[in-house]
Order: C-alpha cells, then sequence, then structure tokens
C-alpha cells in the first residue's frame, strides 16, 4: 500500500475522508472457502494477525442479507464485543448519499446535473478563472472534476464539538476551492466538492441536508441509527477508533456531507441491498435505475468524453477484481475504514468497516469476501480482436501524473511517481519506475484501449486544454515527459541528499578540528559552514514534518511549533543555500583545500537548484496550516 516516500504521505495526510482506491487484479485462484463459517474464522485470522480490533460485515444478494455480523473488540480497554449493531464510521462512503439526493432532485425537475454552481450558490466563495467558458457544474462536485485542491490541513483539523452549518462549514477556509485547471478535464479527488452539492440541496429543498437524507434515504431503507453526528446511539454502541493502538478522539468532521456518517452493519446491509437491487426498496424505486446508472458512470472527464468507461462517477467508482466490475466507494477517519461494493448484474454486494486505519486488514478482508462472492461466477471473456495501431505505438515514453489531490506534495510526486509506458503488437503495458506491478491493456477502437480481464475500455489518448496530448486512465491524466525531465529531477535530488549527508559526516570531524586549533577561521571556514547550515536545515524541516505526522491533525493543521517549523526552516534553507553559493564564489581565489571548495561548490549548487524547485512548487515558505 505504501511504495514510496510520496504514497506514504499521501496515506498518512489523506487517510481521512479517503480517496477511493481499486482494488488489484489478482489472477491467482480462491481459496477453497464454501460456507459463512470458514469465511469467518479467515476474517476473525485477518483480525489477530494485523491486530484490528473488530470489523462490521454485511453481505446481501438480490433476496436479502446473507451475513451481517459485527467480529472482535469494539472497545479494547472496555473488553465490549462488536455485534452486528455495533456502529462504525464509514467515512466517504458518505459521500454516496450526496449524489442520491442530487439524482432525486433531478427526477423531480428541480434541479439538473448541468446546472451551473455559481447561478445556484452565488454567495459560495470559489475561484476559477475559465468560468465564463467553463463553469463548474454541480456534476463536477460530484464527480470531482472542479480543478479544486483537497481540503486544507486546517479543514482536517478542525474538530468543534458543536456542529458547525453546512454554511459555516463551507465558509471556515474557502481557499482551497480554486480551479487549477478547466473544470471537467481531469478527476482530482476534493472533499469540498460534495458538501457544496449538499448546500445547494439545502436551498433548493429548504431542509436541512442531513434531515433531507434521513426522511428520503435512512428511514425508507431502515436505516434507524445511521447518523451524521454523534448521537446517543452512537454514544452507546459506537466502536472506538483505534490508530497504532491508540484511542481516537471523536472526529466532529467540517465538512460532514463528505465523510461524518455513523453506521452499523445492520443499517449498512439495508444501504448494500438498495444498490443490489438498483435504488429499488421493497416495492418503492427511490430513484430511477436510469439515475443509479448515471452514477456509476464517469461522465465529465476528457477521458470519459473521449469514450473511456472506467473511473469515478457521482460518488461511485468502479473497482475490478478477477475480470469482474464491482461498483464502490471506500472510505476512512482516523482509526476507522470502510469498503462498501456490489456487483451489478450478479446481484451481490458487501460492506466491510473496520475500527482501526489498517488499509492491509481491510484489503485482505475484502478480497476473502470478493472471492467468496465471485467463487462460483463467471467473469465475461474478453476478446483480443483489435489490432494495435500506429497512434497507440507512438505512446512509448516517460510520463507523470497531471492531477494530484494535494497540490502541497506535487512536489514528491512529481519527482518520484515517474511511469514508463512501451507498446508491443499485443498492446500496452504501463508500471511506475520506483516499483509497482505492470498493468497490461489490449487495443479497443482507436485512442482507446480496454483492460483484458474486464473489457472496460480503461485507457484513452486525448487532448487536455492547457497541457496537450495526455493519457487518462481510470482517474489518472498523465502526460510525456523526455528522458532527462523525467529523470534529470531524480538525478539531482540522488547527488543532492548524497552530498547532504556526506557535508554533516564531514562537518564533525570540522568542529573537532577547529575546537582543536588545526582548521582556521575565516573564507575557510565559511565555505565550509554555508553549506553545512543548508544541510541542517533541510534536516530540521524534515524532522519537524515526519514528527508532525504523529498527530498531523493538531501539529500540521494548526499554528503550532511543527508547522511554524517548516515554515521557518524552509525560507532559512533557502538563505542559506543562496549564501552558500555566494560564499563559494566569493572566494574562490582565497588559499582554501581544493577538494573541500569544490565539494561544499558542487553542494551550494545543489542547494540552490533544490531550492528553485521547492520555490515553484511553493514549498519555501509553506505554510501548511493555511
Amino acid at each position: 500500500m505504501i511504495k514510496t516516500i510520496s504514497r506514504t504521505i499521501q496515506i498518512v495526510l489523506l487517510v481521512c475522508l479517503a480517496p477511493p482506491h481499486a482494488h488489484t487484479q489478482d489472477r491467482k485462484k480462491s481459496d477453497t472457502i464454501t460456507t459463512i463459517p470458514q469465511l469467518r474464522a479467515a476474517i476473525e485470522k485477518v483480525l489477530k494477525n494485523t491486530k484490528t480490533p473488530a470489523v462490521g460485515i454485511a453481505m446481501v444478494n438480490a433476496n436479502g442479507p446473507v451475513w451481517i455480523a459485527g467480529l472482535g473488540k469494539a472497545n479494547l480497554e472496555k473488553n465490549i464485543d462488536a455485534d452486528s449493531a455495533t456502529m462504525f464510521r464509514i467515512g466517504s462512503t458518505s459521500k454516496m448519499f450526496v449524489s442520491l439526493s442530487i439524482l432525486k432532485l433531478a427526477e423531480e425537475g428541480r434541479l439538473n446535473l448541468d446546472d451551473k454552481v455559481r447561478d445556484l450558490v452565488p454567495e459560495l466563495a470559489f475561484e476559477n478563472k475559465w468560468e465564463d467558458t467553463d463553469p463548474i457544474r454541480i456534476a463536477n462536485l460530484l464527480e470531482h472534476t472542479t480543478g479544486w485542491d483537497d481540503i486544507h490541513f486546517c479543514e482536517y483539523a478542525y474538530n468543534d464539538s458543536t456542529p458547525a452549518t453546512l454554511k459555516q462549514g463551507l465558509d471556515f477556509h474557502p481557499h482551497s476551492r480554486t480551479s487549477r485547471w478547466v473544470p471537467g478535464t481531469r478527476m482530482s479527488y476534493c472533499n469540498a466538492g460534495p458538501p457544496v452539492a449538499a448546500l445547494i440541496i439545502e436551498k433548493i429543498t429548504g431542509r436541512n441536508f442531513e434531515d433531507y437524507v434521513k426522511e428520503n434515504f435512512f428511514t425508507p431503507l431502515g436505516m434507524a441509527t445511521t447518523t451524521y453526528l454523534r448521537t446517543d446511539d452512537y454514544r452507546k454502541k459506537g466502536a472506538t477508533l483505534y490508530d497504532n493502538n491508540k484511542p481516537q478522539e471523536y472526529w466532529h468532521i467540517i465538512m460532514r456531507p463528505s465523510g461524518s456518517i455513523n453506521s452499523s452493519a445492520a443499517d449498512m446491509a439495508r444501504m448494500v441491498q438498495f444498490f443490489v437491487n438498483r435504488a429499488r426498496v421493497d416495492t418503492t424505486q427511490l430513484v430511477s435505475k436510469a439515475s443509479l446508472q448515471r452514477m456509476e458512470t464517469a461522465a465529465t472527464t476528457s477521458g470519459a468524453r473521449a469514450g473511456m468507461r472506467s473511473g469515478y462517477g457521482l460518488n461511485n467508482y468502479t473497482s475490478p477484481y478477477k475480470g469482474f466490475v464491482y461498483q464502490s466507494h471506500n472510505g476512512g477517519v482516523n482509526g476507522g475504514l470502510t469498503d462498501l461494493s456490489y456487483l451489478p448484474g450478479y446481484d451481490v454486494g458487501y460492506v466491510v468497516m473496520i475500527n482501526a486505519g489498517n488499509g492491509a486488514a481491510l484489503d485482505q478482508i475484502t478480497k476473502l469476501i470478493r472471492n467468496f462472492q465471485t467463487r462460483e461466477l463467471t467473469s465475461p471473456t474478453v476478446a483480443h480482436d483489435v489490432e494495435m495501431t500506429q497512434e497507440l505505438t507512438d505512446l512509448d515514453g516517460y510520463y507523470v501524473s497531471l492531477n494530484p489531490r494535494s497540490q502541497n506534495f506535487y512536489f514528491l510526486e512529481r519527482l518520484l511517481n515517474i511511469e514508463k509506458i512501451w507498446t508491443d503488437k499485443e498492446g500496452l503495458y504501463r508500471r511506475r519506475m520506483l516499483g509497482g506491478d505492470t498493468t497490461k491493456f489490449w487495443p479497443a477502437d482507436g485512442a482507446l484501449m480496454k483492460s483484458p480481464e474486464t473489457g472496460m475500455t480503461s485507457m484513452v489518448k486525448t487532448t487536455d486544454p492547457l497541457e496537450g496530448e495526455v493519457l487518462h486512465f481510470d482517474t489518472d491524466v498523465l502526460k510525456r515527459l523526455s528522458w532527462l525531465a523525467a529523470f534529470g529531477p531524480l538525478i539531482v535530488a540522488c547527488l543532492w541528499a548524497l552530498f547532504m549527508v556526506s557535508a554533516v559526516i564531514f562537518g564533525i570531524f570540522w568542529v573537532v578540528q577547529y575546537l582543536m586549533g588545526r582548521l582556521a577561521g575565516g573564507a575557510n571556514l565559511q565555505v565550509r559552514l554555508w553549506p553545512l547550515l543548508a544541510s541542517l536545515c533541510f534536516f530540521g524541516t524534515a524532522l519537524f514534518f515526519f514528527l508532525g505526522l504523529e498527530d498531523i491533525f493538531l501539529r500540521l493543521g494548526k499554528v503550532t511549533i511543527f508547522s511554524a517549523g517548516i515554515t521557518v526552516l524552509t525560507i532559512t534553507f533557502a538563505l542559506t543555500s543562496v549564501m552558500s553559493l555566494f560564499v563559494v564564489f566569493r572566494y574562490r581565489n582565497e588559499k582554501i583545500n581544493r577538494v573541500v571548495w569544490w565539494h561544499s561548490t558542487l553542494g551550494a549548487g545543489l542547494h540552490v537548484l533544490v531550492t528553485l524547485y521547492l520555490f515553484y512548487f511553493g514549498v519555501i515558505g509553506m505554510r501548511i496550516w493555511a
């Protein structure tokens, strides 16, 4: 799950209201689990091996529940067992009810997915410099194609036990709502979009959003205790959440529509059943089948308009597994993870909720359930009936993503997440250069390519209005780079890291020599000192950041010694880097050991190059709490 430094930061930083992820394809034969008792035993083994306290499970088919259970401990300190009524926090799975509410109002003729957000909520602060030609529409909010950055650390850090209104939450810190590219071209997961859609629902209906969802969905579905708030039911039956075995404080999420729902396995079984039965509850169709199909369909990216069918719809995304394509949404808060998935056309679905921030545990449990549900099903046969064209074979090269979720950390993604794409007569292949599996695609039609496992068109070459030719893979947007542009920054970063380590090692000896009177001061000392100081400033920045990750909300989402330290030290790093270059140039003709001078000169040059890179991406002086 964590394969690179940038991925590490994304996982730690964004576990709250977690982004969607597709389960990896698994070609191995499933374990011989054919009964619910066997499945239960296997899941209990996962809980034990991963030290996950509890799990809530609901599995259904078209006829109703297959298995509903709570396993393990809802509270370790009080030794409370989990059961089917134990309430877990489902995180971003909550977003599905925003889309369902919008679709219901659209069916009633009270709004349209193509309505302009600016017309509906003119009082809401957001910036889109393409508004005249490419306005943000309701569908963009739900498909995460506004171009907005994800909500910022201070919004994640908000934890006032007095529930803010939806408008108050959106007004708290509107600065993240600035379109970074033309809306409706690239998907980038953003927790601000669904709350804006929820505000539109409130304006149109005159109802509080949570009350509207309860009346139109929770109550008809029979989700009796499900709630967006910390109710008495949750206080009595809520599972304690654990992160690294530490109990977590209840998080009063400022963007409630994006991730606040608390629910039990018994209630969530009814939600999964709703999707399995194509939006029908008993004899009542809560939304039309056509609306549900639209919810499952990505439509507002350039890739989708060019014919790609996999990806993120209206808070509902495709998740391939062994040739099958589940529709899903996962979610997470500190100490809690959820996966809700169902398999259209096969009438099965499930939800898994755990009270630990252990992604490996969730993944293992969901694979066990998917293996069980698909053990007797036959996946579609995919024909390899289209030949590779010159248009597709010309795609060989190195690529980098253009649609980061968190702009603050794109400098790492740009550096480390370089991908290689190559082709042969059979198809196209994609692999991350610094580790990762190879994904294969077969030609489909024109610039489209499909998954050999599912047959779903999952890749397309198209044109981005800002970047020109790009490739869309599900939710990823990639742009080709030259070899130098792809690996030049990484090579510089490696040389820079080697210099800093050597500077610190040499610095220890220089200090000893200076104290013993064997190292002269003046130019001889300054040439050594300034590059070393720049290195120490960077190491200090990294230290503050990684210490901040231990309690990311409190330490980095507010003004603290950690967040302020990052701001001050990045500025100090830039200043000492420039000073380093000035000093080595100034004293280039002094009587200084040439090896020392060249070592410091190389280091000073690398420091300045890195400073320019970090300055370009907004890292120098970054106020991570703002």
